[in-house]
């Protein structure tokens, strides 16, 4: 396997493969080993323009601060800078020998050293493929090429000492798996299935970063059933572990349980989709394993207030920024009111469809109806013409006339949850022109200081 030119090429065209190639030659020129690592020449082998590329070099950090301007040193200790070169950023990184690791994830110290000793310590044979863009000369110690051709995932050397050293890479592994769309190592499954406890004391941020990355990328579902499969999720996400096993009405699901109407939802992403509302529709019915009820048929009565309390718990154990977390909350509360707007009057829907976040809701629904078979777009598409005639009909009210950081400097509150319930009602107020000057809102809000 090798990197078709037209690939490279095409990739040398773009602003940011030749910014990073000019750091390469600018490197190389000085005398330096460099080459591209990971991510990147994974992408070019399978034939794509990378999006991301990695500069792995045997410079250290003052040798490359020499050589560019306004060089970020900030994690320069750990043999990693970045540098800037016209709009884009690029991590150059210095070759090391050391994986030790004190808290799952960040090494206590590093020994500097050559590429072949930089490559032993990656995590996968498919991230340990080294390019030189200026030779075309690839150096692929551990057959990576290979395993990319087969589409599996192995761990370099023991995979136990591997996880151990860095326990996010059971999250990546999964990640990896999933973006490819191939097969594990029997080795690298068995040591998953066996450490995946290791995860639990990963920061909520690192876990979050790896969510995100896997709900962004193809194939998201399967990345999540693996979690289940080998044990990842209970120490991970338990309220969508428990999922599993939890019936729906046979007459309006026939995708299956509530685990696999979540699957199916993640398998209709499409790229219009923001990743706050892939989060949204992955945690949205989470609450069916708390309100699951036999009465006249399955019910869950009241599941999307649970589903956003339970929302709530997760985003804050993931470290979610808080504006975030407000909006995947509402939207998780509110996706079983789609069906209403309809019925309301000019009023009410001018509450719903100015609101900010509105059209990602009718996202989320649209995901909602898209995750259940058979699935039915009608009342969809009735209220995607309710909605644009409604906005024909209504001129939108102007901005905000106070943002959340500025009823924070007037009440004294600190980030959270009454901030935008604070927001909400400033909204309906000038909705109804009851305010409309900043003096105003500030008078209006004043009620809430107490």
């Amino acid at each position: 396997m090798a990197i078709d030119k037209r690939i490279l090429n095409r990739t040398l065209t773009t602003p940011y493969g030749t910014h990073a190639y000019t750091i390469t030659e600018t490197l190389h020129d000085a005398g330096y080993d460099t080459w591209w690592v990971g991510g990147g020449v994974r992408d070019m082998l399978m034939g794509n323009i990378p999006a991301d590329i990695d500069i792995a070099t045997d410079a250290l950090p003052a040798q490359i601060e020499k050589l560019f301007k306004n060089v970020h040193m900030q994690s320069a200790a750990l043999g990693s800078v970045r540098v800037p070169m016209g709009n884009d950023l690029f991590e150059v990184t210095t070759f090391r020998e050391d994986d030790t690791a004190s808290d799952g994830r960040h090494p206590e110290s590093v020994r500097f050293g050559k590429r072949e000793t930089d490559a032993t310590r990656r995590d996968f044979t498919i991230n340990a493929i080294y390019f030189h863009p200026i030779s075309s000369n690839i150096y692929d110690p551990f057959n990576g090429r290979k395993d990319l051709e087969e589409k599996l995932i192995r761990f370099i050397l023991d995979p136990y000492v591997r996880i151990r050293h860095d326990a996010l890479r059971i999250l990546r592994a999964v990640r990896f798996r999933a973006g490819i769309n191939g097969q594990y190592h029997p080795d690298t499954y068995a040591a998953l299935r066996e450490l995946a406890e290791l995860i639990k004391p990963l920061s909520g941020q690192r876990k979050f970063e790896e969510l995100e990355k896997l709900l962004k990328g193809p194939n998201p579902a399967r990345g999540l059933e693996d979690q289940w499969e080998l044990g990842i999720l209970p120490y991970y996400l338990p309220e969508l572990y428990s999922c599993k096993g939890i019936p729906q009405p046979a007459d309006y699901h026939h995708e299956g349980d509530v685990w696999d109407h979540l699957l199916a939802c993640c398998n209709a992403f499409r790229e219009e989709h923001h990743i706050d509302v892939r989060i949204a529709a992955l945690f949205h019915d989470i609450g069916k394993a708390e309100t699951f009820a036999i009465r006249e048929r399955i019910r869950f009565d009241e599941h999307a207030s649970v589903s956003g309390d339970l929302t709530k718990n997760i985003l804050e154990r993931l470290n979610c920024p808080a504006k975030r977390r407000e909006k995947i909350i509402w939207l998780v509360k509110h996706h079983m009111m789609v069906p209403a707007f309809l019925e309301m009057s000019d009023e009410r829907k001018a509450h719903w469809y100015f609101h900010p976040w509105f059209p990602e809701l009718l996202q989320l629904f649209w995901l909602d109806i898209a995750g259940t078979e058979p699935s039915d777009f009608t009342l969809f598409d009735a209220i995607v013409r309710n909605y644009n005639h409604f906005l024909d009909a209504h001129p939108r009210p102007p901005k905000p006339l106070l943002d959340g950081e500025e009823i924070m400097d007037v009440l004294g509150l600190k980030p959270g949850e009454k901030i935008g319930e604070i927001l909400k009602e400033l909204h309906d107020a000038q909705v109804k022109q009851e305010v409309t000057s900043k003096e105003e809102a500030r008078q209006f809000i004043a009620k809430f200081i107490k």
